[in-house]
């Protein structure tokens, strides 16, 4: 499936795929962010982070049933940051980015935090928490 936008010149379609990057690219700008999680972790359980070429893969766009476009973002945050902040940023940053971009305004960006990275360690939100 792809965006479809029309001016005077003629029709642009815009792949979902072209789309996830752009949301991964603006995400990976935002403080406190390590990484994206695989999306397939939700099956086995465990949060693999991606590299930069493979960020996208973290991410899926969806519309529903108005056209509006829902956005499902699964990220990893650097241990120490303070997760609802670091969520919020990043759903600014990605809804800013879209529209300066493409034109597009998401009706929603979920953010799924997958787990947090200390320093070469990853801790999944199933893992013990720490203590004091």
């Amino acid at each position: 499936m792809s965006v479809s936008i029309s001016n005077n010149y003629g029709q642009i379609d815009i792949s979902i795929d072209v789309i996830a990057k752009i949301v991964g690219g603006a995400a990976m700008d935002c403080y406190g962010i390590v990484g994206m999680a695989s999306k397939n972790q939700l099956k086995d359980g465990f949060a693999e982070l991606l590299k930069k070429d493979n960020f996208s893969r973290g991410i899926i766009v969806r519309f529903d049933d108005d056209q509006n476009l829902l956005i499902d973002m699964y990220i990893i945050v650097s241990y120490g940051t303070r997760i609802s902040e670091v969520a919020g940023n990043v759903q600014t940053k990605v809804k800013e980015t879209l529209n300066e971009m493409l034109g597009l305004n998401a009706a929603s960006i979920n953010i799924f935090v997958q787990g947090v990275r200390l320093n070469d360690e990853e801790v999944s939100p199933d893992d013990q928490p720490l203590q004091a």
